[in-house]
C-alpha cells in the first residue's frame, strides 16, 4: 500500500519549516487528534501515546497524528501556553453530532469520531481507517521564504464533484519541552510532540475541489526543522474525515 510520494525540492530534512510537497495515496490515512492540556494529570499517558502512534503501528500504517491543548483547565493552578480557544470550539464540534457530547482529556478522536478506548483500540481503529478507499486526494507542498517565513498550500481534487468535505490547514511543532510549575503536574517536566502551533479552517469545497494557501511567519521560538503541515477534509454533514495529509512524511522518507 502506498501511502504518499514525496518530491524533495531541497537538500535539509523536509518538514513545514523546509521544501516538500507531498501527495495523499489511495488508503485513507487516521487523521489521530488528541485533546490534551499540561493542566490535566490523566493527560501525560495520552501524550506519550501520541508521540510512539507511528512506532507502535503496523509498518505501513499512513497516521496524520495532532495534539490539540485546550484551555479549560487553566483555571485549576497552571495556564497551558499551547492552548487555544479555537481547540476548545473544535472539540465540542467533534461532538455536536454523536450520542455522547462530553468533552474532556485526554480525548481521542480517529477521522472524526471518539475513541474511547484509546489504550487498547487505536491499531486496530487505524488498520479500519487505512483499509477504506479514499474519494480524494490532497496535495500538501511547503517551501521556505525569506525573512523567516514559509508558505504552506493544499490542493483538493474530490473523485466526485458533490463530494461535500472542507479543507483545514495546520501547522505542528514537535520535541517541545515544558516545566510545569503549578498545578496537577506541578514539578514534571512534560515533552510535546505533534502540537499544533496555527489552526486554518474550514474552507469548503466548490464541485469536489478546494485550495487553501498560508504565509507563515516562525516565530523565533520555534523549531523550523521540527514544524510539520497537515491538510485534511472533514465531511460537513457527517464529521467524518475524508483524508489527511502530512509534510512528515517527506523526512521519513528521506531518513
Amino acid at each position: 500500500m502506498t501511502a504518499a510520494s514525496c518530491a524533495f525540492l531541497i537538500a535539509p530534512p523536509s518538514y513545514a519549516g523546509n521544501a516538500c510537497e507531498v501527495k495523499s495515496g489511495a488508503a485513507t490515512a487516521a487523521l489521530v487528534e488528541l485533546y490534551t492540556s499540561e493542566g490535566c494529570s490523566s493527560c501525560p499517558p495520552a501524550d506519550k501515546q501520541l508521540s510512539r502512534l507511528r512506532q507502535q503501528s503496523d509498518a505501513n500504517a499512513v497516521i496524520v497524528p495532532l495534539a490539540l491543548h485546550v484551555g479549560y483547565w487553566d483555571t485549576i493552578g497552571w495556564k497551558d501556553v499551547f492552548a487555544q480557544k479555537v481547540f476548545d470550539e473544535r472539540q465540542s464540534q467533534l461532538l455536536a453530532n454523536r450520542k455522547n457530547r462530553v468533552v474532556y482529556t485526554p480525548q481521542f478522536f480517529v477521522n472524526g469520531t471518539e475513541l474511547r478506548n484509546w489504550q487498547n483500540d487505536l491499531p486496530g481503529q487505524i488498520r479500519q481507517t487505512n483499509a477504506q478507499v479514499a474519494p480524494l486526494t490532497i496535495t500538501l507542498k511547503s517551501k521556505p521564504l525569506a525573512n523567516n517565513k514559509i508558505a504552506v498550500s493544499a490542493e483538493v481534487a474530490a473523485h466526485d464533484a458533490k463530494t461535500n468535505g472542507a479543507l483545514y490547514l495546520a501547522i505542528s511543532e514537535s520535541v517541545l519541552t515544558s516545566r510545569v510549575l503549578r498545578g496537577e503536574n506541578g514539578g514534571v517536566t512534560l515533552k510535546h510532540d505533534d502540537t499544533v502551533r496555527l489552526w486554518y479552517g474550514p474552507m469548503p469545497l466548490v464541485q469536489g475541489r478546494g485550495h487553501m494557501e498560508q504565509e507563515v511567519t516562525i516565530p523565533a521560538e520555534w523549531n523550523r526543522d521540527n514544524l510539520q503541515a497537515v491538510a485534511f477534509v472533514q465531511d460537513q454533514t457527517s464529521g467524518n474525515v475524508l483524508q489527511a495529509v502530512s509534510t512528515a512524511q517527506c523526512k521519513q522518507t528521506r531518513g
